[in-house]
C-alpha cells in the first residue's frame, strides 16, 4: 500500500467537537483498510483568501496534515465522504514522495579547490581539450565512419579519398 499525506482544515469549533471530526476521519481510513502513521496538527491559521465550504464563510481553519496507508483504489470512496463531512473545509490527498538518498560530500565540498574531485575532473577535460584539439576531430570521425576532410590551401574542403 503506499503512503499518502492529506493536507486537512477543519472548522473552527470546541475542543470536543474537533476531537470528535479527528476521530471520524481516523474511523475512515481504518474502515477501508488502511492505517495512520502521523497526524500533524499546525494549530488555527488564517486562510490566505476566503473559502466556502458546506453553505459558510471561512476565514480561519485548524490545519492538519495526517499520513497514511491505504489500498490505492479507496481513495476515491474517502474523498468522497469527505466532502460531505460539514466540519471539513478543505482535504486533499497526494501521494507521497520517497525521500532522495543522497550521500553526504560535506567533507568534500569543504576541500580547498584544487584537491575537491569535480574541480579535478574539470582540470583534466580542459587539458584534454588544450591537447588534443585535432586528434580529437580526427578520432570523432573515425568513430562516426565519416570519409576525412582536408583543408587546401585555395580554402576548400575536399575529401582525402579525392585525388588531387
Amino acid at each position: 500500500m503506499p503512503t499518502y499525506e492529506m493536507p486537512l482544515l477543519l472548522r473552527i469549533m470546541k475542543k470536543p467537537e474537533l476531537v470528535a471530526a479527528l476521530k471520524r476521519t481516523a474511523e475512515t481510513i481504518f474502515n477501508t483498510g488502511g492505517f495512520i502513521r502521523k497526524i500533524e496538527n499546525c494549530g488555527v491559521i488564517p486562510l490566505p483568501c476566503k473559502t466556502s465550504a458546506h453553505g459558510h464563510v471561512h476565514r480561519e481553519a485548524n490545519h492538519f496534515f495526517i499520513y497514511f496507508d491505504i489500498p490505492p483504489n479507496e481513495i476515491d470512496k474517502i474523498t468522497d465522504k469527505y466532502n460531505r463531512d460539514i466540519d471539513i473545509v478543505n482535504s486533499k490527498i497526494f501521494k507521497q514522495d520517497k525521500p532522495y538518498n543522497t550521500k553526504c560530500t560535506f567533507h568534500e565540498e569543504t576541500l580547498p579547490p584544487p584537491y575537491r574531485p569535480s574541480v579535478q575532473k574539470l582540470m583534466e577535460m580542459a587539458k584534454k581539450q588544450k591537447r588534443g584539439g585535432t586528434l580529437e576531430k580526427e578520432e570523432t570521425l573515425k568513430r562516426l565512419k565519416l570519409p576525412q576532410i582536408l583543408e587546401c590551401s585555395f580554402k576548400r574542403q575536399v575529401p582525402v579519398n579525392y585525388d588531387l
